[in-house]
Order: C-alpha cells, then sequence, then structure tokens
C-alpha cells in the first residue's frame, strides 16, 4: 500500500471511505428490510434487563436475535453514510458482531416458517384448481434466489471490513 497521511497532531489518521464502505449505505437498507420480513420483526423490540440471566431465553429467539442484528445494520448504515466520522476498529467490530446472525438467518428463517406454517393448508395448496397436483420442487436443495442475494449482500459486507482494514493497513484510522 502507499504512505498514510500523517496523523494530525499527533493522533490517528484520517483517509476516505473506501468505496466498499460508501457502498453498505443501501447493502445495510436491503438486509434490514429482508431481516423484518424473514422474521416478522416490530418496530420496537423490549430487552429483559433484570439480571444478567434474563437474556438467556431471548438470545435463542430468532425474531430478537434478528432485531438485535437489524440493530447493527442501522449502526453501520450510519457509518456508511458519506461524511460521517467513524474508526477501523468500530467498523470492524460491527460487522464481526453481525457476522454469526447473518450466517445464521437463512437457515433460522426456514425454520420459523416450518414452525409457524399451517401444514394442512399448505398441502391443499399442492394441488391446483381442479384437485391435480401441482410441480414441487425437483430437490431439496434447490437453490432461493432470495437466500442467494442475502448471501450476495453479505458478502459484500464482508468485503467493507476488508477494505477498510486494507486501506487503513490494519492500523486504527479515522474515516471521513
Amino acid at each position: 500500500m502507499g504512505e498514510q497521511p500523517e496523523p494530525e497532531g499527533g493522533g490517528l489518521a484520517t483517509l476516505p471511505k473506501p468505496d466498499e464502505l460508501l457502498a453498505l449505505h443501501s447493502v445495510t437498507a436491503e438486509m434490514f428490510a429482508m431481516l423484518r420480513e424473514w422474521f416478522d420483526v416490530p418496530t420496537q423490540v423490549t430487552l429483559d434487563l433484570a439480571e444478567v440471566d434474563s437474556a438467556v431465553a431471548e438470545l435463542g429467539d430468532p425474531q430478537l436475535v434478528a432485531a438485535m442484528a437489524m440493530r447493527k445494520l442501522q449502526a453501520l448504515h450510519l457509518l456508511a453514510t458519506p461524511g460521517v466520522r467513524t474508526t477501523t476498529d468500530v467498523v470492524v467490530s460491527i460487522v464481526q458482531d453481525l457476522q454469526r446472525a447473518l450466517l445464521q438467518a437463512p437457515s433460522m428463517r426456514l425454520k420459523v416458517a416450518a414452525s409457524t406454517a399451517d401444514w394442512d393448508a399448505e398441502l391443499a395448496n399442492l394441488a391446483d384448481d381442479e384437485g391435480t397436483p401441482t410441480a414441487a420442487p425437483r430437490a431439496s436443495d434447490a437453490a432461493d434466489p432470495e437466500v442467494d442475494h442475502f448471501r450476495v449482500l453479505h458478502a459484500l459486507l464482508v468485503a467493507a471490513v476488508e477494505a477498510v482494514v486494507q486501506t487503513s493497513e490494519g492500523r486504527i484510522c479515522y474515516f471521513v
């Protein structure tokens, strides 16, 4: 990499945000909307902070996991905004916090859908209006375009954090 700008007054260097980070502005908005839809996340979520063990049950709830990931996406959305100052470590930390939830979201989505499905209605829908069975998917591992798109967006998050680390040459720097 090239030379980094000298820090002002002995502090952290200030660098322009890489394009990959700026691109997260739309990526985070889209992922936020997908998680809301997939997990039917309400506009407000309450956390139980009565005691340290209160989180045990909540952290296993897919809706709350999605809500907490959505909150991190809100923060990353703000940090991807041009002119909003951030640092290398903040971007890395937020994306790291998101990783587990985003990796698990597609399979959690299927578990939630399976547990809430009206299976009698689903079986009835397998037949068309004349009672003739409709075509079933050819394979249980057939591609899901919505999940594939979600994974592309997730890859863009990872690319952005890699660009931030590469641009900063692994140092903690300000990005504007």
